[in-house]
């Protein structure tokens, strides 16, 4: 499910802070973050006709978002 990140220095004269930050990069690229916070509450699945209702507001949603932007109010 998970890979592992390896991250090992340049140089044993590379800063703390820069091994950090290219270890903290290389973690945000992999997704473990989004993954692991989307996994750490349990949600009930929705039925069929729930998930088509929300796709409906969604794309109405979205088609009066880019129609304002068309218009310049936005």
């Amino acid at each position: 499910m998970l890979d592992m990140i390896t991250v090992t220095r340049k140089d044993s004269n590379e800063a703390n802070e820069n091994l950090i930050r290219r270890f903290s990069r290389k973690v945000q690229q992999s997704g473990v973050v989004a993954t692991v916070k989307s996994l750490q509450y349990f949600e009930k699945p929705i039925s069929k006709t729930e998930r088509r209702k929300k796709a409906i507001v969604r794309r109405a949603r979205k088609a009066e978002k880019t129609k304002r932007i068309r218009l310049g109010l936005r």
